[in-house]
């Protein structure tokens, strides 16, 4: 169960883009602790200098302070690497819908410098991170493969135009790439802060300073919450899936439903706080319902994630109660 049992070869070296964010560092943090080399490359636009002091004085990582723009720093980072974790990307779709010109040069020119460095060096696997948003407006649930709408934001296009890409270089090239379709990972390290920040450590975090949260919409929105050790056992199961399945990609979730307002008086039970949320309006681009089907990657890379959003939620909060 898990990834306790992903074993890979005692030299391998990994590379994790974005590895100074939220998943990104978990997961550099996770392959150290098994005693594999990991190279973090990050240009710290979204990533944390704290998530790169974590690790500095361990001798299996190295930072590269580089960015995925620049081909020749993805080419030099991928030199002899094995398994390359490609997490680097701008998300928040409301953001998105600001600069879609940013966008597209970060996240899709970004993941094909990525995708061309790791052909050229011989990488074994890259597996990239993608998002639930790509099924846009398809109304039916659970979220399956092979069954997507029309995108409704810039970001979710990336993500889309993502995928479209790595199918290639696995047809093209034989480069065998994996997609991970996350469905609202959460867990210790998640940036609280900001316009963009996700709702979990938003509301979290605003109620133990017992502050009044804002909920977009009404509240009855429901989503797919992915606890980060669930990603973090699909990240490294997919580095050691066939390369049968290589050009493929996967809804990584726990296969749950909560809704927002739901969590919210959960949240508050659970911290004491008695706090009335104020109802804003609906974000543009969001998706009311989201939760995924993940048969395709139990069947196919033997993915079975052991956390449920409970004994996640419970996990975090501890976190955030000790590191505010």
């Amino acid at each position: 169960m898990g990834y306790k049992d992903v074993k890979f070869p005692k030299e391998s070296i990994f590379l994790v883009t974005g590895g100074a964010g939220f998943i990104g560092s978990n997961l550099c943090e996770t392959i150290l602790e098994k005693g594999h080399k990991v190279r973090c490359l990050d240009n710290l636009s979204t990533g944390k200098q704290k998530n790169v002091d974590l690790f500095i004085d361990n001798l299996n990582y190295t930072f590269i302070n580089g960015d995925i723009r620049n081909l020749d720093t993805c080419l030099e980072s991928t030199k002899d690497v094995d398994y390359v974790l490609h997490q680097a990307a701008w998300g928040s779709v409301p953001r998105s819908i600001e600069m879609p010109l940013f966008y597209e040069e970060v996240n899709i020119k970004g993941t094909l410098n990525m995708m061309e460095a790791a052909r050229q060096n011989s990488v074994k696997k890259f597996v990239y991170a993608s998002s639930s948003s790509v099924y846009g407006d398809e109304p039916n649930l659970p979220k399956q493969e092979g069954r997507e709408g029309n995108v409704l934001s810039p970001y979710a296009l990336t993500k889309r135009v993502d995928e479209e890409y790595a199918k290639l270089y696995t047809k093209l090239y034989g480069l065998d790439t994996y997609g991970l379709r996350y469905f609202n990972v959460f867990g210790k390290r998640q940036d609280p802060n900001g316009a963009y920040a996700a709702v979990l450590p938003k509301f979290i975090t605003q109620l133990l300073n017992n502050e009044q949260p804002i909920i977009n919409g009404d509240g009855k929105q429901s989503r797919d919450f992915t606890y980060i050790e669930n990603v973090i056992e699909a990240n490294l199961k997919a580095c050691q899936a066939s390369n049968e399945v290589a050009g493929e990609a996967f809804n990584i979730a726990y296969g749950g439903r909560e809704y927002l307002i739901d969590i919210y008086q959960d949240l508050s039970q659970a911290l004491g706080k008695t706090i009335q949320p104020i109802f804003g309006p609906e974000r543009k681009g969001d998706i009311k319902h989201s939760n995924a089907d993940i048969t395709k990657a139990k069947e196919m890379i033997g993915y079975n994630p052991d956390w449920n959003f409970e004994s996640g939620i419970k996990e975090a909060i501890g976190w955030y109660k000790e590191n505010l």
